[in-house]
């Protein structure tokens, strides 16, 4: 238990370091950026979160109410159709927006053709603006509220339902009074996600031109070289995603959202047609369009003319190394996550509990942050073993552990563990608790009968978990950016690097790479979705 317990002190270290940096003094950077950024970076920031939250919430519920409680033409489609967004990172469908309706785009370019115009004679949508990021971002993060709220009203039973109507609610009555109470939990925790990830995204924002705390950090850190000034913006942003968690708790208070009654029946669908038919198909088959078919669409075509250009030696160079990367990270993430969730098994007392939440509290915080909280310590332990090296043996070391894969691969799992614990541990809830007592009367120590028994019968929850983290590695762009060893590319930095550069259309081949492997958890994720349903036979499709 007390290696469990050093190891997620560990993981929870950079966010320590971090918040430690907000008493540190005040630079002359600070002051400046007080006076001169820091109101943009809280307002724009404070308005992507309304209005992210506001629309990944009603594009969620709405699309989650109407697969789940209506039958209508394409619905067995879009119930997975409608998770499609997860696969692409944010950065990738930013590209995808500005390169289609950019001034220079097809879009504007042909208008202008066809009816004769010029600057100035129309009006067309900014998307490298404050409102272009917020609809990029309800548009790709809308599926974490919509999966959620979809698992959520599949598991309520038609007997609460039943009640709202012999009360004398309508349809619309009782998915306001019945259908979103019971579901408030989940749409919580959706929405948290949702605006974790916009909190933490660097590669749409800035190539967007939209200044948070996020780019704000990487500026401060690399165009004004200062550590402290970068870790205290990243304390603020912190303390933002603290307050979104708690938010919810707080107004919730001590109300209870659940079910009293013990009968179980499965919802019956309402069979749309007409007109209504049509209409459900319009509003779920929009967020796909707009989230995923659209800018994939459009990448697609630029990957294709492009692929002449890009695939080369160092591409492949980059694609062998994101993947072997984020393959490591995958690895030692659920290495660490089932250490830690067995320990909890073994031993679920208070302080055990509280070690493995610090653990998983990385995934909550945005990368920038992370690796701001990483690079500090290290950078003071290669001062340390510089000087060292230098009184010692009179030599110059450079970076010894800062600015190496093994600081990217820490960053990877501290960001990334709450992921894989989840998993891990909801498969290892499933093992039964005769498992231990059987190993241990056969002589087993702990660290064998995970090994010999639990790991086995969890395989399947582990390679699941392995495939979230791997995914979520490959996307990962503002912890890679500032924690890559120099000269280290990936599919992600060169994504970014060639959209930095206005390059567009070269920027489509390894953004679209990274989508593909993203559809992997994607058809993962909408199969446990259909296969959590209770009362749910093996074989049985969602009714």
């Amino acid at each position: 238990m007390f290696g469990a317990a050093f190891l997620a002190l560990l993981l929870a270290l950079p966010v320590f370091v971090v918040v430690g940096h907000l008493f540190a003094p005040h630079g002359e950077v600070w002051g400046h950026l007080a006076e001169t950024v820091l109101t943009r970076y809280v307002v724009n920031t404070a308005w992507l979160v309304f209005g992210v939250g506001l629309g990944t919430l009603v594009l969620g519920i709405g699309t989650a109410w109407l697969v789940t409680m209506y039958r209508f033409p394409g619905q067995r489609v879009l119930e997975w159709a409608l998770l499609l967004p997860l696969a692409a990172p944010g950065y990738a469908i930013a590209y995808a927006y500005a390169g289609l309706f950019d001034f220079a785009g097809p879009v504007q370019s042909w208008l202008r053709a066809s009816f004769d115009w010029s600057r100035g004679d129309y009006w067309f949508p900014e998307f490298r603006s404050l409102g272009g990021a917020a609809f990029i971002f309800t548009v790709v993060l809308y599926p974490y509220v919509y999966m959620l709220a979809r698992s959520a009203f599949l598991a309520q039973s038609v007997c609460a339902l039943e009640i709202g109507r012999t009360l004398g609610l309508g349809p619309l009555g009782e998915f306001l009074r019945v259908g979103l109470p019971l579901a408030r939990p989940a749409l919580a925790a959706g929405v948290a996600f949702a605006l974790m990830e916009t909190l933490s995204d660097f590669g749409a924002v800035q190539h967007l031109g939209v200044d948070t705390f996020t780019t704000g950090i990487y500026r401060t850190w690399f165009s004004l070289g200062d550590a402290t000034a970068a870790a205290q913006l990243a304390v603020v942003l912190l303390a933002v995603v603290i307050a979104l968690l708690a938010g919810e708790r707080l107004l919730r208070g001590s109300a209870r959202f659940e079910q009293t009654s013990r009968r179980y029946r499965p919802l019956q669908p309402v069979r749309l047609g007409g007109i209504a038919g049509v209409a459900a198909l319009v509003a779920c088959l929009l967020p796909v369009i707009f989230g995923f078919l659209l800018p994939g669409g459009q990448l697609l075509a630029w990957a294709i003319a492009t692929a002449g250009e890009v695939l080369d030696a160092r591409f492949a160079l980059e694609a062998v190394r994101s993947l072997a990367l984020a393959a490591a990270a995958a690895l030692l993430a659920v290495a660490c996550a089932l250490v830690l969730a067995y320990a909890l098994r073994l031993r679920s007392g208070r302080i055990a509990r509280a070690a493995v939440r610090l653990a998983g509290l990385g995934y909550a915080v945005p990368g920038s942050v992370i690796a701001v909280g990483i690079l500090l310590p290290l950078a003071w332990v290669d001062h340390g073993l510089g000087a060292i090296a230098r009184g010692v043996f009179g030599i110059e070391t450079g970076l010894i552990i800062g600015g190496t894969v093994a600081a990217l691969l820490f960053a990877y799992i501290v960001r990334f563990l709450a992921v894989s614990l989840n998993t891990v541990d909801a498969s290892l809830a499933k093992v039964t608790p005769s498992m231990d007592s059987a190993a241990r009367s056969l002589g087993a120590s702990p660290v064998n009968a995970l090994v010999r028994v639990h790991a086995p019968i969890v395989s399947g929850g582990l390679l699941t978990a392995g495939l979230l983290v791997l995914v979520d590695t490959m996307k990962e762009l503002p912890a890679t950016l500032i924690l890559r060893p120099f000269d280290f590319g990936t599919l992600s930095v060169r994504a970014y690097e060639f959209a930095s550069d206005e390059q567009l259309r070269e920027a489509a081949v390894p953004a679209l790479l990274i989508v593909a492997v993203g559809l992997v958890p994607v058809a993962i994720i909408s199969r446990a979705i259909t296969r959590s349903r209770p009362g749910r036979h093996d074989g049985e499709g969602a009714q």
